[in-house]
């Protein structure tokens, strides 16, 4: 009896052991990533500018690159990120959005922005502002306090009072850059010359987070010396912002028309959804086969990680940090 008993229990351990082998063997998870990409416009950017500039404007984009940076690495989650680093960069006078945004024909200054959740595809957009000092903030607060998407003019305005964010005199924004760059188009309307609109701009970040949310955030000043309310792609979602956890999420800066023609932002995510591109094939299919030779750029963060800065203009402001230890800021090639 004992004989058959023991004969049993090695047969058993047996079965379990060759049960055990062929079972595949269990991998260890990959480590939790985040991934960030910023950008502060594209265009003609002279490569001749002076060192001096050239060290502001990436100090700028180096302060709202690793403020995003030390959110993502402590968990801190991708919609916040985004919104911080925009807000930075939008109280930066070098570049086109909030204290830096161009004049409109009439001497003013509209503000468009947009935000973006890739978790739940909530967004939220303003454009035409005249005194909210952070319009990425009222974006974000119009897709979180309200029931809808986009609110223009007056009547974000108006909103803006209702949510007491910090508002500031038209005039707030005025820098003598801007003035400057208003008054050379004007010039050249009164004689009749063409491009007497092209100083143009965005400042954008994307951002995927250790929980593996995306998420998008962009803010403008438009075009220098825009008339009748005129709205570029910022504001549109799917044009000039977008994110989704299925794909990637896309911040774009250029000729607002154009991004809004290809609805760009949203085009880039479909090849990746659709056709299993990868994010940097996808991003030059757009940028540099769809649209025309200097419209502008994007930047974009996949869902694994990856980044995609891309451009078909003569610079981008821009820059990229991943919790592989990238940190980097770029102007040219």
């Amino acid at each position: 009896m004992r004989t058959a008993l023991l004969i049993l229990v090695c047969l058993a351990g047996g079965l379990l052991l060759a049960a055990a082998a062929s079972q595949p063997a269990t991998t260890r998870p990959t480590a939790a990533r985040w991934a960030l990409a910023i950008h502060g416009g594209a265009g003609v950017i002279a490569k001749g500018m002076e060192p001096a500039k050239v060290k502001e404007y990436t100090d700028g984009l180096e302060r709202a690159l690793a403020a995003g940076q030390a959110m993502l690495a402590k968990g801190g989650a991708a919609l916040d990120a985004v919104e911080q680093v925009v807000r930075l960069l939008e109280d930066d006078p070098h570049f086109n959005a909030g204290k830096g945004a161009v004049y409109t024909h009439d001497g003013g200054h509209n503000l468009d922005a947009a935000i973006m959740d890739g978790r739940t595809l909530a967004c939220g957009a303003v454009a035409g502002l005249t005194t909210v000092r952070n319009p990425i903030s009222l974006a974000r607060l119009v897709m979180e306090k309200t029931p809808h998407v986009f609110l223009a003019g007056e009547g974000a305005e108006q909103f803006a009072a209702a949510m007491q964010v910090e508002r500031v005199a038209p005039t707030w924004f005025d820098t003598p850059e801007r003035y400057r760059q208003w008054q050379q188009a004007l010039e050249k309307e009164r004689a009749n010359q063409p491009s007497a609109a092209k100083e143009k701009g965005t400042v954008g970040a994307v951002a995927l987070d250790l929980e593996g949310n995306l998420a998008a955030a962009t803010s403008s000043g438009g075009m220098t010396n825009k008339r009748w309310g005129r709205i570029g792609d910022v504001p549109v979602i799917g044009a000039g912002t977008y994110a989704s956890n299925r794909t990637c999420a896309v911040s774009c800066t250029g000729t607002g028309e154009e991004f809004i023609r290809h609805t760009v932002a949203r085009d880039i995510a479909a090849l990746i959804e659709y056709r299993g591109q990868p994010l940097q094939e996808a991003a030059e299919e757009v940028v540099q086969r769809k649209l025309r030779k200097g419209d502008g750029g994007i930047i974009a963060v996949a869902a694994d990680g990856a980044i995609a800065l891309v451009f078909n203009t003569e610079g981008m402001f821009r820059g990229a940090a991943d919790s592989g230890g990238r940190f980097e800021v770029h102007i040219w090639e």
